[in-house]
């Protein structure tokens, strides 16, 4: 069975880019060795090169966005991510990137500006109100994740126009008030997940 690298809900089109990621988020599907997502499988035989996720891409422009996601952390593969974002951007797409916000932290540099180049919207996983109810649920494998991701988050506005803030409802000492309120006091939006409710 051929690799599952671009997936279609709605009218957007995912791909799945890497395996590899920064958390090992206790509420994620993969942790427990599921890899489906609306009835796709992304299970990985191989990461899929710059070339191979172009080809699977039909025409950027017919989505309402093309979105960086699938069960990995995109950032991990930034060149590559960035080299096929220009690519969506040229033939006309709207690029979106969920990720983790452990970019900057990951590769040791400001990878914002370079990201605002070629995307048009981020969504970035708060997932919670402080350090302790985070590291209790996402289970980060580098110290200082969560303040990395939160200056990823305060400073993602000065590059991209669109940037949502999210955090899942359902997750045991997780208030979405107070995450909404963190996310407003850094004049982004914010998006409230479901539990067990995934792509």
């Amino acid at each position: 069975m051929q690799q599952q690298i671009s997936y279609q809900i709605g009218n957007n089109l995912y791909l799945s880019i890497t395996d590899r990621c920064t958390l090992e988020c206790e509420f994620c599907p993969k942790t427990y060795g599921d890899m489906k997502v609306k009835g796709y499988d992304l299970t990985f035989d191989h990461r899929p090169t710059a070339e191979e996720i172009i080809a699977s891409i039909d025409d950027p422009a017919r989505y309402d966005e093309v979105v960086f996601c699938g069960y990995g952390e995109p950032t991990l593969r930034l060149n590559l991510l960035l080299e096929v974002a220009r690519y969506i951007k040229q033939q006309g797409g709207r690029v979106r990137l969920n990720t983790d916000g452990l970019c900057n932290l990951i590769h040791k540099h400001d990878t914002l500006p370079d990201l605002g180049e070629c995307v048009d919207a981020l969504s970035i996983s708060l997932n919670a109100q402080n350090k302790e109810i985070y590291d209790l649920h996402c289970r980060p494998n580098l110290p200082g994740s969560y303040e990395a991701m939160l200056e990823f988050l305060r400073r993602a506005p000065e590059y991209v126009a669109d940037v949502t803030a999210t955090a899942i409802d359902g997750l045991e000492g997780v208030d979405i008030a107070e995450c909404e309120v963190i996310a407003k006091s850094m004049q982004v939006n914010f998006r409230r997940r479901i539990l067990n409710e995934v792509g």
